[in-house]
């Protein structure tokens, strides 16, 4: 009897996962323009958003991703970790990225420029779980606040996990904030239906949503191994509870 193939419960490269999602008519409004890194394709996006991430395909922890800049008039920039360098030209410019990406697959993202709490980055982390009854839930939201210097808000990284709603209501009232992680949760849910649809191995899923200026909810990341124990660095451990108890159910 020949055994059944293991059904996928990981899926590592951030290329498939966008491609992916472009074919959701509710989601892909919300993903930013993502393309394989190449010469021509950073020329144009810089060309076009002025502001852009490369970063590894497959990678974690926020580990590889840059931040690319045009400066009006001045050349270019780029910060890897906290620090920043510039280029005068664009050749030179991706001379310099070509020999961080180590001839890995990298891609270039649509800089959003995100919100910021105490002058520095965060977005928020929304967790989604299917339940011991076998529906999607959003089971954790919580804050990812970057390290002072940092582009990046990963807790391995230096981030600092914070109470949602204490980052957003610094810049809202209550009531929008609560109606704002309304729409954070149902935006999970939407995406674990979807991405369960073509891989039903997937049990969990944690995306990174950034918000612009507009807070339009931009979905920068999602990671279908979520850490879970991010969730424990909140001083109100009710989430982290329910975040383990439906992890254990499909261990």
């Amino acid at each position: 009897m020949i055994a059944k193939k293991k059904q996928r419960r990981t899926l590592m490269s951030k290329w498939t996962k966008t491609k992916l999602l472009e074919k959701h008519h509710d989601v892909k409004s919300v993903i930013p323009d993502t393309r394989k890194f190449s010469k021509p394709a950073l020329k144009s996006m810089l060309d076009h958003y002025e502001m852009v991430y490369v970063k590894p395909d497959v990678g974690t922890f926020g580990k590889g991703v840059t931040r690319v800049e045009k400066l009006d008039g001045k050349g270019y920039s780029y910060q890897l970790g906290t620090k920043e360098k510039m280029n005068k030209d664009f050749n030179s410019l991706y001379e310099s990225l070509q020999r961080l990406t180590e001839k890995k697959m990298y891609l270039i993202q649509k800089g959003i420029h995100l919100v910021k709490y105490n002058r520095r980055y965060f977005d928020v982390r929304v967790m989604v779980q299917l339940s011991p009854k076998g529906n999607w839930e959003t089971t954790g939201v919580i804050g990812r606040v970057a390290h002072p210097g940092k582009i990046v808000t990963n807790y391995h990284s230096g981030g600092k996990p914070m109470d949602v709603k204490r980052l957003l209501g610094a810049h809202m009232s209550s009531d929008r904030a609560l109606k704002t992680m309304g729409v954070l949760k149902k935006l999970g849910v939407k995406v674990a239906r979807h991405m369960h649809a073509k891989y039903p191995g997937f049990r969990q899923i944690g995306l990174d949503i950034g918000f612009d200026k507009t807070w339009t909810p931009w979905i920068l990341e999602v990671n279908t191994n979520p850490d879970p124990y991010i969730f424990n660095q909140l001083s109100d451990k009710s989430m982290y509870r329910k975040v383990m108890r439906y992890r254990r159910a499909y261990l």
